[in-house]
C-alpha cells in the first residue's frame, strides 16, 4: 500500500510539471504525429477524391489494396522503411535512420492509407448524391474535387483524426526507424514500454495518463466536429 502511494505521489509530481524529461517526450512525440498525419493530409485527401472519382483500370484492386493497407501491421512496416534508410538501402545515403524525421515517415506510411480510404468513401458518396446538379453547371468528375473536399470539410476533419489516433499510438515502427534513443527519438508510446520494462513505473504511468487523456480528447473532438457537420448539413 505504501508502495502504491509513493508511486502515484510520483505520478502526480511529474504530472504537475516536475519532469522536465516527461515534458521533453511529449512534445517530441506530439512534433512527430502532428506533422505525420498534416502530410498525410496533403497528400491523402486530394489522392482519395481522385480514387473516389476517376475511373481507370485496376481501380477496385487499388481500392481494395488501400482498405487492406489501413490494417497494415506497423512493424512491417517500421522494417519495410528500415531497409530502405539503413545504409545499405537505396535511401540509406540521406542519413535519416534512427531520427525524428524517420519516426514521422513511419508514421505517415500507417496514417496514409486510412486518409485515403476514408476520404474515398466520402467523396464517392457525396458525388453520387450531388452527381446531377454538378454535371449540370458543367463540373467534369475531376473539376467536382474542390467542391466536394470543401462541402465534404466536417466529416474529412474527423477522417484526419483517426489518422492522429491511429500514429499517436504507435510504437512498434517508430521503435524500429527510431531506435528509442533518450533526448532525441524517445516518444511517449516507446517512453512506456521502456519504462515498463525498468520498473521506473511512475514515468510509465504519467506518460501513460498524458496519452490517454490526448485519445479522449481526440475522439471527443472527432465526435463534436461530426455531430457539428451534421448540424450544419441539417440546416443547409
Amino acid at each position: 500500500m505504501l508502495q502504491d502511494m509513493t508511486i502515484l505521489s510520483s505520478v502526480l509530481s511529474l504530472l504537475g510539471g516536475d519532469g522536465g524529461r516527461l515534458l521533453e517526450i511529449v512534445l517530441l512525440s506530439l512534433g512527430v504525429t502532428i506533422t505525420a498525419v498534416v502530410c498525410a493530409g496533403f497528400v491523402g485527401l486530394p489522392l482519395g477524391a481522385g480514387l473516389a472519382l476517376v475511373r481507370f483500370p485496376g481501380r477496385t484492386v487499388v481500392i481494395v489494396l488501400v482498405n487492406t493497407l489501413m490494417g497494415f501491421p506497423p512493424v512491417v512496416a517500421g522494417l519495410v522503411i528500415f531497409l530502405l534508410l539503413s545504409r545499405s538501402g537505396p535511401l540509406g545515403g540521406l542519413g535519416l535512420l534512427f531520427t525524428p524525421k524517420a519516426m514521422m515517415i513511419a508514421q505517415f506510411v500507417l496514417v496514409l492509407p486510412i486518409v485515403v480510404a476514408l476520404s474515398r468513401q466520402t467523396i464517392e458518396d457525396l458525388w453520387t448524391e450531388y452527381r446531377d446538379h454538378l454535371t449540370s453547371l458543367g463540373a467534369g468528375r475531376l473539376g467536382s474535387i474542390p467542391t466536394l473536399l470543401w462541402d465534404a470539410r466536417f466529416s474529412l476533419v474527423t477522417t484526419m483524426l483517426a489518422g492522429l489516433g491511429r500514429a499517436s499510438a504507435e510504437v512498434g515502427a517508430i521503435l524500429i526507424v527510431g531506435g528509442n534513443i533518450a533526448g532525441f527519438t524517445r516518444t511517449m508510446t516507446t517512453s512506456i514500454a521502456l519504462e515498463t520494462s525498468k520498473g521506473d513505473l511512475p514515468l510509465a504511468m504519467a506518460l501513460g495518463v498524458i496519452l490517454m487523456s490526448l485519445t479522449l480528447a481526440i475522439n471527443g473532438l472527432a465526435y463534436g466536429i461530426s455531430r457539428v457537420g451534421a448540424r450544419f448539413s441539417g440546416k443547409s
